[in-house]
């Protein structure tokens, strides 16, 4: 897939997701075969630059290209300021964030609540493009309720401007995550552009991506939550769409050792107190529907030290490696 002057490896993409895609958590997707993973959203107020959070989201060291910063904002200028300020810092591609649809974004007029101002968003979007010489992309959705769908003028007038890809996450604001996502919607907008368009929503398995991609007819598709706890979906999606056949799922070990991994990038990322409290969300997700892993979990939330965390993880998967090698999931886990 091609974002201007950006080669990308594949057509799969990690969805930028608030208080997840961190640096750590990009890069194990992108070792697990993601082509291009984008970054939780970094506020345009530049009174925040120099605050801890955003200069650890702006901390790209070590991470394999491309590297792609998601901005968030309703200012046309300050906009362009923090686009600046993030290829400053080593973003290779911008994403402009119109799909989000918390309430505390929406209600600064960001987010998806740009969609109901569409001369907003052609200077928001002209700000940007003229401030870089990155490739800029946009995320949106398919509008802001289903009385009010806007993505195919959205989209025209990002192409219009100079975004090169689109990212659209089939549902309105109003639908939240609820309901099945929009792929008529999304085809629509495929027609309608010859930028490069990647769906986003309910993308859960390699079936399901070979259906949207085959469906929809766009580029790529972007992968957010059924990769919590599952970084490896995306070998999975990669060896079906080129096969027609399914990997077996990853052992009991192989789990282990990307859990204690992936735990010690975020001691050393955020510092072993921080670290410790934001790998609990990530262990919990790693060991979700396995066996006795409710109480697991519980246990896991009292602990107070990395070293304790780290052998709890430990005594736990070799305590399932001895009731069988494979992963194997509890019925009664998979209906919750």
């Amino acid at each position: 897939m091609q974002i201007g002057s950006i080669s990308v490896k594949n057509n799969l993409v990690v969805a930028p997701m608030a208080g997840v895609t961190d640096r750590p958590f990009r890069q194990l997707c992108k070792k697990f075969g993601a082509g291009m993973a984008v970054s939780e959203m970094v506020t345009s107020n530049s009174l925040l630059y120099g605050s801890q959070k955003t200069l650890r989201r702006a901390n790209h060291e070590g991470e394999v290209d491309p590297i792609s910063v998601q901005i968030a904002g309703a200012d046309p200028k300050m906009m362009a300021e923090a686009a600046q300020f993030n290829v400053d810092h080593g973003a290779q591609i911008i994403d402009i964030n119109m799909g989000c649809p918390a309430k505390k974004i929406c209600n600064v007029m960001a987010g998806s609540a740009l969609l109901k101002d569409e001369p907003l968003v052609q200077k928001i979007l002209s700000s940007v493009v003229n401030s870089v010489d990155v490739p800029v992309t946009l995320k949106i959705r398919t509008g802001w309720d289903t009385k009010n769908r806007n993505a195919i003028e959205i989209a025209k007038i990002a192409e219009d401007i100079g975004i090169k890809a689109l990212a659209i996450h089939g549902r309105t604001r109003a639908c939240l995550y609820m309901g099945d996502a929009e792929y008529d919607t999304i085809a629509a907008v495929k027609q309608s552009v010859n930028i490069p368009v990647i769906a986003n929503g309910d993308i859960t398995t390699p079936e399901k991506a070979k259906y949207v991609l085959d469906y929809t007819g766009v580029d790529g598709v972007m992968i957010g939550r059924a990769a919590q706890g599952k970084p490896w979906i995306f070998r999975e999606i990669d060896h079906y769409l080129k096969t027609g056949k399914h990997l077996d799922s990853p052992s009991i070990d192989e789990i282990k050792n990307v859990t204690i991994a992936h735990v010690n990038e975020l001691y050393d990322f955020y510092g072993e107190n921080a670290g410790l409290k934001i790998a609990r969300k990530h262990i919990s997700w790693y060991t979700k529907g396995l066996k006795n892993s409710a109480n697991f979990r519980h246990y896991m939330n009292t602990i107070e030290t990395v070293d304790e965390q780290i052998k709890t993880i430990e005594d736990y998967f070799n305590f399932l490696s001895v009731e069988s090698p494979y992963i194997k999931y509890e019925e009664e886990m998979l209906v919750a």
